[in-house]
């Protein structure tokens, strides 16, 4: 593979003088749960970042395409972001929400102000699962229902009960899960019953929602929850007004719809701030993670007044949700992603590149799909067109070949035969061309 230069930049790493990779692989092997996964045939330890690009003990440089897998939204170490952090850092690292902290309280009106129609109370939680088992508490609480329904190929997390809303089994494990949830069929235009060329193909998946209230509930369900674009699923997104009549079927069998915005929300969609608007639909509860701390452990719920009032039946406490500190950085976030119009740049950028990954896929017929929204795009694999079959090895090799050449991307889908690509939201046009000479360069290397 010939090889192709990094966009330029003026941030110089600090020489790296700790333990080498191979001391922390043992170190890691000894002492961490083995169900850890890496990436890569040989394992990449990344010591330092700086906006779109890390780099490794080695001091190479990467631009970092998987974006901390759809978590770092504004840039590693934003230095508004820092700087928010070391201030609230200075002052009190925590106090809970026995007490009152002012952080909290304006992170809250500030993230409550960029939600439409009456979701305005807001839940700070730690990470995306918990977001997910606090909406599901919520929705089973305020309906009286018991019944879930949630889609195939997604991801809604790894506790006990987020588990039980995932349906892929590579993250299942053989244990009791899923009580009273039942798996829809997947909008997945390429891969489903109904393609591209359908311009009824939202209403007709949206059918197999009905379908499971009528034949596999009471007949009263208490929530359907759907990320807006599936994400370890491969980036699908759902062909148009399927979130519309799917909401509108749960909502007439006494449910809430909730929308799971843990990748697609805060405007990495470049169209809207939130993935579910691209839909054209209102949620009742709206749960988000990732990229709202720009890799700090915070994550949130965010419902209406009547739905929020079921919790004061019983005492309900998260002792880090809201820590000062994480509070101060989610504030921040939101600061930068106005300022520097992050959402504009995805949705421009997203267009640019997603006409380039086209042209590619005229080239390789390796490639089988392109899809995707702003910064959120993906690139599925196959053996063969007509068949469709996956192909989970040509996939991996071009995130190696990738790798080699100075990018990080990610892969999803059931099979690992998806390439995913969610950079951080600053990333610049001349990093979206060097993005597409490598993927140029390491497809065809395939």
């Amino acid at each position: 593979m010939k090889s192709i230069p990094l966009p330029s930049t003026s941030h110089q790493p600090a020489k790296y003088t700790g333990p080498s990779a191979d001391q922390v692989l043992a170190l890691r092997k000894q002492y961490l749960n083995p169900g850890l996964f890496l990436y890569y045939k040989q394992p990449l330890m990344i010591v330092e970042g700086s906006m779109q690009y890390v780099w490794d003990d080695t001091g190479k440089r990467y631009l970092d395409g998987l974006g901390g897998i759809v978590t770092i939204s504004v840039g590693h170490c934003h230095p508004h972001v820092v700087a928010a952090a070391n201030k609230q850092n200075q002052l009190i690292q925590h106090s809970t929400t026995i007490y009152l902290q002012p952080n909290i309280a304006e992170y809250a009106e500030k993230l409550a102000a960029k939600m439409p129609g009456d979701l305005k109370v807001c839940y700070f939680v730690n990470s995306g699962s918990e977001a997910n088992d606090l909406a599901m508490l919520m929705a089973r609480l305020s309906t009286g229902n018991y019944d879930a329904i949630a889609l195939r190929n997604a991801y809604h997390g790894g506790s006990p009960a987020s588990l039980g809303l995932t349906a892929h089994s590579t993250w299942k494990f053989n244990t009791p899960h899923s009580f009273g949830v039942h798996h829809a069929i997947a909008p997945y235009p390429y891969r489903g019953l109904y393609g591209y060329d359908d311009p009824d193909a939202g209403r007709k998946y949206a059918d197999d929602v009905k379908d499971l209230i009528n034949y596999a509930t009471p007949g009263k369900v208490a929530a359907f929850i759907a990320e807006s674009i599936q994400g370890v699923g491969g980036f699908v997104e759902f062909p148009s007004g399927y979130l519309k009549h799917a909401y509108e079927h749960v909502r007439a069998a006494g449910g809430v719809c909730i929308a799971d915005e843990v990748q697609t929300g805060f405007g990495r969609t470049g169209t809207h701030f939130w993935g579910f608007e691209t839909q054209g639909v209102i949620p009742d509860i709206v749960t988000m993670a990732k990229g709202i701390g720009n890799g700090a452990p915070l994550a949130a719920v965010v419902t209406t007044p009547k739905i929020a009032a079921v919790m004061a039946q019983k005492v309900h406490f998260n002792t880090f949700g809201g820590n000062p500190v994480v509070s101060a950085i989610g504030k921040a976030v939101l600061e930068v992603i106005e300022k520097e119009k992050t959402q504009q740049n995805c949705l421009e950028l997203g267009n640019y590149i997603l006409a380039g990954l086209n042209k590619l896929k005229g080239k390789y017929q390796v490639i089988g799909d392109v899809r995707g929204r702003g910064l959120m795009l993906g690139i599925e694999f196959v053996k063969d067109r007509a068949t469709k079959e996956p192909n989970k090895e040509g996939c991996a090799q071009a995130v190696e070949n990738a790798r080699e050449l100075g990018l990080l991307l990610g892969k999803g889908g059931l099979w690992g035969q998806t390439i995913r690509f969610a950079p951080p939201m600053n990333i610049t046009h001349a990093d979206a061309d060097f993005l597409l000479a490598v993927l140029d360069e390491a497809i065809g290397a395939v």
